[in-house]
């Protein structure tokens, strides 16, 4: 595949994956989750590669979910809502290689369940996470939110959802959802320390303990099929399209309007 919307690099046995979209703050479309799937499929089943990254270009944003400007009332690609968002999210966790996060700004909506399912993630001291989806009329209802629970609890998981607020890198240090925090100019050596530690270990004994910890959650891949079943009927109701049309006019969202 000739890729668009990422970058790809391999150096001494680690596998680097980059949104490249940093105009559009390394939101996906269609596209940029069919170049992913290419290349985590390539990477984590390639011998040579002990560990991948997955990041974002620039330093505004690791990445902030799906393109609202590829949304109308259906996302621009294949899939239940338009991407293949859910074959995403079990390819990351199905590879069996380490996958870490290099969290280099905001990880917003989509973006931020893309971190969450990650094994590791490193983030920078400018780092923000969040959720939006319930502000624009959407929701991740799979690993975006069952998942999130076991990270850091269903108290902290229902305020992330219901609440839509932003936080900061300690904030996701403090709660678990983060390994590491460091200033922006260490990030890249901070990733490399890693990704060099974990070269060092067995590869197949790695490739068995990440396969056992997701056999415990590999039932929310279940919960998640339901969940974008109904998400698709969602996305054509006058109450979700009211959370894109809203975003789009840079206005406060009047859903309640559309809700009888």
């Amino acid at each position: 595949m000739n890729y668009e919307d990422i970058l790809y690099d391999e150096t001494d046995g680690i596998a680097t994956i980059t949104i490249n979209r940093p105009e559009r703050y390394n939101a996906f479309r269609g596209q940029t989750c069919m170049e992913l799937l290419d290349a985590f499929n390539r990477a984590g089943w390639n011998k040579d590669i002990g560990v991948i990254v997955f990041t974002g270009a620039g330093e505004k944003a690791f990445c902030t979910g799906g393109d609202q400007g590829a949304h109308e009332g259906q996302y621009d690609g294949r899939g239940l809502i338009g991407l293949p968002v859910e074959e995403l999210q079990r390819t990351i966790r199905e590879v069996p290689k380490p996958v870490i996060a290099r969290v280099n700004g905001f990880a917003i909506g989509g973006g931020h369940v893309l971190h969450v399912i990650c094994d590791l993630s490193i983030a920078s001291e400018t780092a923000i996470f969040g959720q939006v989806g319930p502000k624009v009329g959407s929701v991740d209802p799979g690993f975006g939110t069952a998942y999130l629970a076991r990270v850091v609890g269903e108290k902290r998981a229902r305020e992330i959802w219901y609440l839509c607020r932003k936080y900061s890198a300690q904030q996701a240090l403090d709660w678990g959802l983060v390994n590491a925090v460091v200033p922006p100019e260490q990030l890249d050596e901070e990733v490399q320390k890693w990704c060099e530690e974990i070269l060092e270990k067995s590869p197949t004994a790695l490739t068995i303990a990440k396969r056992s910890f997701n056999a415990d959650s590999d039932n929310i891949a279940g919960i998640g099929a339901l969940g974008m079943q109904a998400l698709s009927l969602y996305y054509d109701t006058e109450e979700s399209k009211e959370g894109v049309k809203a975003f789009k006019e840079k206005r406060k969202p009047d859903f309640r309007k559309f809700y009888k």
